[in-house]
């Protein structure tokens, strides 16, 4: 693969780039060993003020690692993460892979039921969660009524730095989970304290970095029926790499700051936000969860340089009506992911912060970056860039999925690289419906011009078919995004008896604009075809509907519209 110097993406490749990029056969936590030894003594993690060195994050690991295996923790055995962004998550993802486990990533807003499904599905035994009661609630139904049968339990206050701590006991103790007794007793409820205070010997595991799998991750792939990933040591170490070499630009190791505010059981903050960074030794300067104005002041007081988030976070900042007085001169690369960045929000959120907005694109599937636009080189604005190092693209036929597409045609992306997963879990026609000759088929429509450059048109599946024309609700989203009273829109197709389907939007006004739904159609009239003026256009005074990250949700909108 690596012999091959007729990629069209090679030469549109900086100097400071190399498409042989080695990619280290070694575990996971690896990295966070060599982070250790080089950076021990500088911050790791900064959670609401309370400060971790990488000295005590690696104690910290190498202690619960040991009880895991203490606790009869095989390997490969599943246990499950169910926590907000804290210092708990990091340690509890590598030490269960240092104890020879595999993660599995939980979403603390799913439902009883989406996560009884995952438990069982990925066959979790073990979960690791705060004593928060929204969290300890729902994992304590899970005791009783799935296959789990252990919880450790962490509790949120030893995160807080003083007073903060004292004062959450006090203000919101009614918010602190206390486990039944009878489970702790019974060893099915394990304070986390408890685990670190022992001293079990660690016994290493052998990993196979190609084989043996590191995380499940859930996802709804190119179906709405969730799926587990498996992400192996390889796919996660080599993505981790891929991100370092193409994004880790004049910042040297173990000097720069991180602000995670996008969740670490997503896979793009799994990757973008944490592994990067113990990768690189900076410190993760983190929210439990995206929060606005908490955001802003933490970017003015902290002064992080990276800032990994989805295009609606970008675009809330834009719209807050004081953001002209925080100081976010210090952001140097911000990566855009998980949904399509519209062109004025990129270009809206330079001008305010002076900073690099880099568009990218990846998928649970490939661990997850597939392209990013070249911080250094052309920063294409509507493209998601250029294949990562060792990364194969490819656009091939909707039908023929044989046949390769010349450059400037609609076709499926498909991808080949090192991160490309293994397969889904216990899912193996599936698997072999997306895994084809090496290839991972995205179910997203692409193009590639003559250097390389991909753009996405839209996922196969959100694909609008009205009498017979494709419209790509991309396409309409970006038109309306022009009009200078647009501050978030969803474009989405709804079955018609006529003509198969027809277009709908809907729109939010930014704060003291007013737009009407015909002002706004003739707003579009020399911007997009007839056919793919949206019939109908519902101005909302709320917020669009948005998934746990900020991404806007197509899914929930056309939930709620059709359930009507």
């Amino acid at each position: 693969m690596s012999d091959n110097k007729d990629f069209p993406w090679i030469k549109s490749y900086t100097d400071n780039l190399d498409w042989d990029l080695p990619i280290p056969d070694q575990p996971v936590y690896s990295m966070m060993d060599h982070t250790i030894v080089a950076h021990g003594n500088r911050p790791a993690f900064d959670f609401l003020g309370k400060k971790t060195t990488w000295n005590e994050m690696g104690h910290a690991v190498n202690r619960l690692a040991g009880a895991l295996q203490a606790m009869g923790l095989k390997k490969g055995q599943k246990v499950g993460i169910f926590l907000p962004n804290t210092p708990y998550f990091v340690i509890s993802y590598y030490a269960i892979l240092k104890a020879g486990g595999t993660v599995v990533n939980y979403n603390p807003l799913y439902a009883e039921r989406e996560l009884a499904f995952q438990i069982e599905d990925s066959e979790t035994e073990i979960m690791i969660t705060a004593d928060l009661e929204l969290l300890y609630e729902k994992m304590d139904k899970m005791l009783a009524d799935t296959r789990l049968n252990k919880i450790i339990l962490a509790r949120f206050t030893d995160m807080l730095a003083f007073p903060k701590n004292m004062l959450f006991k006090l203000v919101k103790g009614k918010e602190l989970a206390k486990p039944d007794e009878k489970d702790i007793e019974a060893g099915r409820v394990v304070w986390w304290h408890d685990l670190i205070a022992q001293d079990n010997a660690l016994k290493p595991k052998k990993i196979n970095p190609e084989k043996d799998v590191a995380v499940i991750q859930y996802t709804g792939g190119t179906t709405g029926v969730p799926k587990g990933a498996m992400l192996t040591h390889r796919n996660i170490v080599a993505n981790t790499e891929q991100a370092v070499h193409w994004l880790g630009g004049d910042m040297p190791e173990g000097e720069g700051r991180m602000l995670g505010v996008l969740p670490f059981f997503h896979v793009f903050a799994m990757t973008g936000v944490m592994n990067f960074s113990v990768r690189m030794g900076f410190e993760i300067v983190a929210l439990p969860r995206f929060e606005l104005d908490q955001t802003l002041k933490l970017i003015d007081k902290k002064k992080p340089h990276y800032f990994p988030a989805v295009p609606a976070i970008y675009n809330a900042i834009n719209n807050h009506k004081k953001v002209s007085s925080f100081d976010l001169t210090s952001l140097r690369y911000c990566i855009s992911g998980g949904a399509p960045l519209p062109v004025e929000v990129k270009k809206s959120f330079e001008q305010k912060t002076g900073c690099v907005v880099v568009e990218g694109y990846g998928l649970s599937e490939s661990s997850p970056v597939v392209c990013v636009n070249p911080p250094q080189g052309q920063n294409r604005a509507g493209s998601i860039g250029l294949p990562f190092p060792q990364t194969i693209v490819e656009i091939v036929d909707k039908e023929d999925k044989s046949k390769v597409l010349p450059y400037g045609e609609r076709g499926e992306l498909r991808v080949k690289g090192p991160q490309v997963m293994q397969g889904y879990y216990k899912k193996k026609e599936e698997t072999e419906n997306v895994l084809k000759d090496g290839f991972l088929y995205t179910g997203d429509i692409a193009i590639m011009d003559e250097d390389g450059y991909v753009t996405i048109v839209d996922r196969i599946k959100d694909l609008i078919i009205t009498n017979g024309y494709n419209v790509y609700p991309r396409n309409v989203e970006e038109a309306i995004y022009l009009h200078p009273s647009v501050e978030e829109c969803i474009v989405a197709g709804l079955p018609d008896e006529q003509r198969g389907e027809i277009v709908k939007a809907w729109v939010k006004c930014k704060d003291g604009r007013d737009l009407s739904a015909d002002d706004l159609k003739e707003f579009l009239n020399d911007k997009i075809s007839k056919m793919e003026i949206p019939r109908h256009i519902e101005i909302r005074e709320e917020p669009l509907p948005k998934t746990m990250i900020g991404k806007l949700s197509r899914k929930d909108i056309l939930a709620e519209e059709l359930g009507k």
